[in-house]
């Protein structure tokens, strides 16, 4: 008798997923936040983009966690994976953490090219980590 077709399910369990978006949504949204302020110089923006810094680094430290212990958990290309997603949180809580004293400075000094270029690299850390944990299934046989 043939045995059952493999059953496709998420890499991730989905409360992971659900902490993960955080950060994914969070990091782009303060990289488009400090776009504007340089383009209007409205100090309020600044203070969106830090913020929202700080609710991205607050949920990708779950997120890390939650990672960390999936990796003990999952065997082969799950647990590779897995461990992928978790180096690229921690690329990014560090860019993130950076990006956070460099907006706690006051005026202009707060995004600058830095800041800018420091919420670019967490964005895309992000992005990263958020594509491979949701693009990645595992087979169960039934």
């Amino acid at each position: 008798m043939p045995s059952a077709p493999p059953h496709r399910r998420p890499l991730m369990h989905p409360l992971h997923g659900l902490l993960l978006a955080w950060p994914v949504a969070m990091f782009p949204a303060a990289l488009i936040t400090d776009i504007t302020y340089l383009q209007t110089a409205e100090i309020q923006w600044t203070n969106f983009s830090a913020w929202l810094i700080t609710g991205g680094l607050l949920s990708g430290g779950f997120s890390l966690l939650w990672s960390i212990v999936a990796l003990f958990r999952h065997k082969g290309s799950a647990r590779s994976r897995t461990g992928i997603c978790a180096i690229l949180l921690v690329l990014m809580m560090i860019a993130g953490l950076v990006n956070a004293f460099q907006h706690s400075r006051d005026g202009w000094s707060s995004v600058g090219a830095t800041g800018l270029i420091l919420s670019i690299i967490s964005s895309i850390f992000a992005v990263a980590a958020g594509w491979i944990a949701f693009a990645g299934y595992r087979e169960d046989r039934l």
